[in-house]
């Protein structure tokens, strides 16, 4: 299969998660606005206990999901980010230099807006730890709304598109290690960095059977999850010791390829939208347009419809303008305009930066959750009416080029 085609493969999974994650947030806010709420936030509370002997892990079902479930598909993003900057598009720095830029802008001004509106309406002393909620992209919902434009999102938008999702996850990442970690346990912290220590001999030793790495890995999980970083960072690096070449006496298959294709579904098709449906439930009990005038949701809501496409679209023309990247063949700046829309559709990774901003204040919870869905539905509307009504149709595709027919 050609490089193209394995791309196709990928965006077209990443599409249909898209979808089911919508249908997994939208059931979650009617079960949470209906007579079944009280289950639901029962469901969410089942206490689920792990152990051997004295060592003991118990936390509530949406800390397993948040915690656990999450840091797998933090482990697919560090396997996406390693094989992009290896041998994928971010492996060149003439063709990474344009996304890269870009999704900088696409964090830096949505931060810089949230912050702004706290302070204005004169609440940053209580919400500015949440500047980074409206700083992340979802790419399985982003991709979802370019699937539905069909010929009018050619495979170039696409992959511009995969691309800064990608560096803007990397991003996501370091902010929550720098800015979302709490107190450290120099134990735990000791344990995990034994683990990094083994997980790097182990792909310096040139060991390519993923079963070591799995289960140092799932050591180095319980560690950084006691350890006071955010647990998910354990699948990132993780990710970044699964070997990439690949073993001659395997016919050369990359044992991360191998891994990542076998992660996609189960991430695309249940673990974010479990998460979705955990987090999405949100009671509008009381709230109506004017909810959304409060402090947190507007500056959630302004960051990622205003501060996104402002975030993007400056940065890139800077890019442009400067000579440090060209603009891709095949895209328009009308194009480029609609997919830094869509990069305001923050969704997983805006709840998931939110729950750890404001974890045990319910209703920052809840304004959170309100400012994501208003912000993120804009977002894909307007990024969908653009994409569709405003740019040409493309006379060709790009595709494959034909199989050469076979010698007679």
């Amino acid at each position: 299969m050609t490089p193209v085609r394995i791309l196709a493969e990928f965006l077209r999974m990443e599409a249909a998660g898209g979808v089911i994650l919508v249908i997994a947030a939208a059931l979650a806010l009617v079960v949470a606005n209906s007579g079944l709420a009280p289950t639901y936030d029962m469901l969410l509370d089942i206490p689920l206990t792990i152990g051997m002997g004295e060592a003991v892990l118990s936390k509530p079902l949406l800390l397993w999901i948040n915690d656990g479930l999450m840091a797998i598909f933090f482990l697919l993003v560090g396997l996406e980010i390693k094989r992009e900057v290896m041998t994928g598009r971010l492996s060149d720095m003439s063709s990474a230099a344009f996304p890269a830029i870009a999704a900088i802008g696409g964090m830096v001004v949505p931060a810089l807006v949230y912050v702004l509106v706290v302070t204005v309406m004169g609440e940053a002393e209580a919400l500015l730890r949440g500047w980074a909620i409206p700083a992340a992209t979802d790419i399985a919902f982003a991709l979802g709304v370019l699937a539905l434009l069909g010929s009018r999102a050619p495979l170039s938008l696409k992959i511009f598109l995969t691309a800064l999702a990608i560096i803007d996850d990397l991003g996501a990442i370091l902010i929550i290690a720098a800015f979302y970690s709490g107190d450290l346990s120099g134990t735990a912290f000791a344990v995990a960095g034994v683990c990094v220590a083994a997980l790097a001999a182990l792909n310096l030793s040139g060991v390519r059977r993923l079963t070591p790495y799995l289960l140092i890995g799932a050591v180095l999980w319980v560690a950084v999850l006691k350890s006071g970083v955010h647990a998910t960072l354990a699948g990132v690096v993780l990710a970044l010791a699964i070997p990439h070449r690949g073993d001659p006496a395997d016919s050369g298959e990359s044992r991360l390829e191998d891994l990542e294709h076998a992660l996609h579904p189960w991430v695309s098709y249940g673990i974010l939208p479990v998460f979705a449906f955990a987090n999405a439930g949100v009671s509008l009990s009381g709230v109506g347009p004017l909810s959304l005038l409060a402090p947190l949701p507007l500056a959630v809501a302004l960051g990622l419809v205003i501060g996104k496409q402002v975030g993007v679209m400056a940065f890139a023309w800077l890019a442009i303008r400067s000579g440090l990247a060209k603009l891709p063949k095949n895209i328009t700046w009308m194009q480029v305009y609609g997919v830094a829309l869509l990069t305001g559709i923050g969704f997983t990774m805006s709840l998931f930066i939110g729950t750890l901003a404001f974890e045990t204040d319910l209703k920052t919870e809840v304004g959170v959750r309100v400012g994501v869905l208003a912000g993120s539905l804009v977002s894909a509307v307007l990024g969908f009416v653009v994409l569709r009504f405003f740019t040409p149709a493309p006379d060709t595709v790009l595709e494959d080029p034909p199989e050469p027919e076979p010698a007679r």
